[in-house]
C-alpha cells in the first residue's frame, strides 16, 4: 500500500507521518487490495482537518474528519474508512447460495 501524505498548512512531522502509517495498517486486516491512499491533513483556524481517498479494487472510498486535534481527525478518519471498507468488502464477496441448484421437484 503507497501512502502519499499532503500537509496544508502544517508542516507533515515524521510524528505524524508514522502515525497515519501505523493507523492505516489497521485498514489492512480487514482488506488487503488498497492499491494506493492520499492523505490531506489541514489546519484552518481551531479545527484541524484529515481526509483521505483510498483507490481500493473495484472502488475509490472517501472520508474526512474534523476534529480540535490532529491525532483525534486521524482516528475519526481511520473509523470511518474501516466502516467502508468492510462494508465494500460484504459487498464484494457473494452472499448467494449456489446457482445451479433446483429447488424440491413436486412428485404426483
Amino acid at each position: 500500500m503507497k501512502i502519499d501524505i499532503t500537509g496544508h498548512h502544517v508542516d507533515v512531522t515524521d510524528a505524524l507521518r508514522d502515525y497515519v502509517d501505523e493507523k492505516f495498517q489497521r485498514l489492512e486486516r480487514h482488506f488487503d487490495n488498497v492499491v494506493d491512499v492520499h492523505v490531506i491533513l489541514t489546519v484552518e483556524k481551531k479545527e484541524r482537518r484529515a481526509e483521505a481517498t483510498l483507490a481500493v479494487s473495484g472502488a475509490r472510498l472517501f472520508a474526512e474528519a474534523i476534529e480540535d486535534e490532529m491525532y483525534a481527525a486521524i482516528d475519526r478518519l481511520i473509523d470511518r474508512l474501516d466502516r467502508q471498507i468492510v462494508k465494500h468488502k460484504e459487498k464484494r464477496s457473494d452472499h448467494h447460495q449456489a446457482e445451479g441448484r433446483v429447488g424440491p421437484t413436486l412428485e404426483p
